[in-house]
């Protein structure tokens, strides 16, 4: 039987076919379509990107915490995985863009607290983001749900193998590993998942042949911030 747990510590990906049912993938397009203009939804002629995503659709935020997605980020992370963070993706004629090999490296905390490892920050609808550790990277995956077949022609990700044993990789060694790894494209149908470490180096190019591709992008953490750092998700305990 096929091992993802063993697919993601060797390779930092694995794809999971038909996690979601055609009926489960059109209630969520339903409920997305719902999602009222703020400053975390990016729109042109239609949405196309929405970053603070499992406050604007609580059918995302039910998705993230139902048992068919926490068991595979348990299986990776261990009982204590959390989501995060999640994002809507849809590239489309309107909003068509590349993005250049690199790692995910920047997480989403609920206020700015100094600490020796994170940095620098910056602050995104209103949401403070910094950059992690590799020991906070590390402890970190995505799940990529896709609500529409998604393959070369429409911008699907590329990602290179084993790169996140590698740890944060500098500019020249990720042009280094663009020129000597192989790539793989991640074609993925309607209702199947990508699970991907953050530090794996991924790209994708711009579609074309441009129509919906759109993908969830949740992320899941197994581990605790810094004294006074929370998660964006993360209910604070407070002081007695």
């Amino acid at each position: 039987m096929f091992d993802r747990t063993f697919d993601l510590d060797l390779l930092g990906f694995s794809i999971v076919p038909d996690l979601l049912n055609s009926e489960e993938v059109s209630n969520l397009l339903a409920a997305l379509s719902e999602i009222k203009s703020s400053a975390s939804v990016h729109k042109r002629s239609s949405v196309y990107a929405v970053r603070n995503l499992l406050d604007a659709a609580p059918a995302v935020a039910a998705l993230a915490s139902s048992q068919k997605v926490m068991s595979l980020a348990q299986a990776a992370l261990g009982p204590g995985a959390i989501p995060v963070r999640a994002t809507l993706f849809d590239k489309t004629v309107d909003a068509n863009w590349l993005v250049p090999w690199h790692q995910d490296v920047t997480i989403c905390v609920k206020k700015r607290v100094e600490s020796e490892g994170y940095g620098p920050w910056t602050v995104k609808s209103g949401i403070h983001h910094v950059q992690a550790p590799e020991s906070v990277l590390e402890n970190m995956l995505a799940i990529r749900i896709h609500l529409d077949d998604t393959h070369a022609s429409n911008g699907a990700l590329r990602v290179l193998p084993a790169t996140h044993r590698c740890g944060r990789l500098s500019d020249e060694q990720i042009e280094l590993d663009q020129e000597n790894i192989t790539p793989v494209t991640c074609s993925i149908s309607r209702g199947g998942a990508l699970l991907m470490k953050p530090l794996l180096l991924h790209a994708s190019s711009a579609s074309s042949k441009p129509s919906h591709r759109r993908v969830i992008h949740i992320d899941f953490a197994a581990c605790q911030l810094p004294a006074g750092m929370h998660w964006l998700t993360e209910t604070e305990t407070p002081i007695a």
